[in-house]
């Protein structure tokens, strides 16, 4: 409410609030926020200016200010904080912002430089959990001092020694994971279970009762390393749930099997997120591969199958050629709106266009007190005759003046060319752009397959100009 109290005491009429709550300013530029991206990539010509309650809550990195500054000159706009009283339409304001949002981030990467202090503390106390979130199969537990430990969590144990066990027989972790999703086991975070998650946790020390810690630069998917004492042992900060023998001989066959055979290209899924089941309605995805094993055989696989393959939820059967299927895809969408014209969104100012209907209207009250009884272009002559041609002419261009442009507006212009040639000249990549972009989804059931177009589609497929893309360096 100290927002709506400050634009009252401005003399502004608030038109709209926009609250991004739990969204960093560090990692978020305004303009991708959920609310206030909507008000400022969409809604600009409905409000002239933006309050905000503190600028290191709007924006924390300069270059990010300094498009945001660039884009209210461009569409005429006002920043103004409540407890920053600097005024971003001035010199003098923008640099102010600059250094407030130069100390913000400052202050933001001080607060990583503790965070990973507090990383480092934690790899020299012994066995007390300091910060993080333990590895699948441990929890921790609460002492009597008031600090942290670890401790076995035996239902996960429990599955990660039976994983073990059917790993060592020879099971794939593909069988693994469908094995712990008919069990009902959860995985560690949301989704569901896959080859990949497991093999992260089955690849961690932390299993062993060992502190870990992922120094920087450590790519994802990586095994952690082991913290070590100062006189070069290995720091134990709990139980084990796999002896060392254990986790040694899991390490050794998931390497050999990453060595079978070499992965040499995995298809990129086309249309991902247009293409949709109709049993469930989630996406389809391209699991064509090419392989090529140590001995030099080349193995080809060709498969589009739903994601819900893996916890065998859906039942939907894979479909074998995934071509014929992009080839129906977009030969249905070209039906559909291949006609259709491409349609370009842009900002237009008012300001030009209002100055010159403030100029004609002094105009023309001038010339009709001029032409008026006793008014000096009243002679009946030369001189009154042509005041009002001149009068006619002003009255005229006023005329033409329509009322909606001497505001701030969108213009949409056709450049002339359909979505057709348009996607014929830019390629398949650019058709899956405007497909994701405008909610057309192509659903497969088990008998046929269907084309869903949004009732609004003309409105979605509107090229909408992205300022800051195209400003940013």
């Amino acid at each position: 409410m100290d927002l709506v109290r400050m634009a009252v005491e401005r003399g502004s009429r608030v038109v709209g609030i926009a609250r991004d709550l739990g969204v960093s300013a560090t990692k978020v530029p305004p303009w991708k926020r959920p609310q206030l991206g909507e008000w400022i990539s969409n809604r600009a010509p409905e409000f002239d200016e933006i309050l905000l309650w503190k600028l290191d809550r709007f924006v924390r990195r300069i270059s990010d200010l300094h498009l945001m500054i660039e884009w209210c000159k461009e569409h005429q706009k006002t920043l103004a904080a409540k407890h920053d009283p600097i005024d971003l339409s001035t010199e003098f304001g923008q640099f102010m912002g600059t250094i407030i949002a130069g100390v913000a981030r400052i202050e933001a990467a001080n607060t990583g430089v503790r965070v990973e202090s507090l990383w480092k503390f934690s790899r020299t106390v012994g066995k007390r959990w300091i910060i993080g979130k333990p590895v699948y199969g441990y929890r921790t537990e609460a002492q009597r001092d008031g600090t942290k430990s670890l401790a076995i969590d035996p239902e996960k144990a429990r599955a990660l020694r039976w994983i073990h066990s059917m790993i060592a027989r020879g099971a794939s972790l593909y069988r693994a994971c469908r094995m712990l999703t008919r069990a009902g086991i959860l995985p560690p975070n949301k989704g569901q279970w896959s080859s990949g998650n497991l093999k992260v946790i089955l690849i961690n020390p932390a299993l062993m009762g060992y502190r870990v810690y992922r120094p920087k630069g450590h790519k994802q998917g990586q095994a952690p390393l082991i913290a070590y004492n100062a006189d070069g042992t290995p720091i134990k900060i709990t139980e084990a749930i796999f002896t060392e023998e254990e986790f040694d001989r899991i390490q050794t066959i998931l390497e050999l099997r990453s060595h079978k055979g070499v992965k040499k290209q995995n298809r990129r899924t086309p249309f991902l997120g247009t293409i949709k089941c109709g049993r469930c309605g989630k996406n389809w995805y391209d699991t064509s591969k090419t392989w090529e094993r140590a001995s030099g055989e080349v193995i080809k696989t060709s498969r589009l199958r739903c994601s819900s393959y893996l916890s065998g939820s859906c039942g939907m059967k894979a479909i074998d050629e995934p071509g014929t299927i992009y080839a129906l895809l977009e030969d249905t969408v070209l039906d559909e709106i291949g006609d259709y014209e491409v349609i370009h969104r842009e900002y237009a100012r008012g300001d030009d266009n209002l100055a010159r209907k403030l100029q004609l209207e002094e105009q023309i009250s001038h010339y009709m007190t001029a032409l008026e009884p006793g008014g000096s272009y009243r002679d009946g002559g030369f001189i009154e005759a042509k005041a009002k041609e001149t009068l006619a002419s002003l009255g005229r261009e006023l005329a033409g003046i329509a009322p909606e442009t001497v505001e701030n507006r969108w213009i949409y212009e056709s450049k002339g060319v359909t979505y057709r040639k348009h996607w014929e000249a830019h390629g398949a990549g650019k058709m899956e752009e405007d497909l994701i972009r405008s909610g057309i989804t192509f659903v497969i059931h088990e008998d046929h397959k269907a084309l869903n177009v949004p009732h609004d589609i003309k409105e979605r497929l509107v090229v909408r100009g992205d300022f800051f893309s195209s400003n940013r360096a």
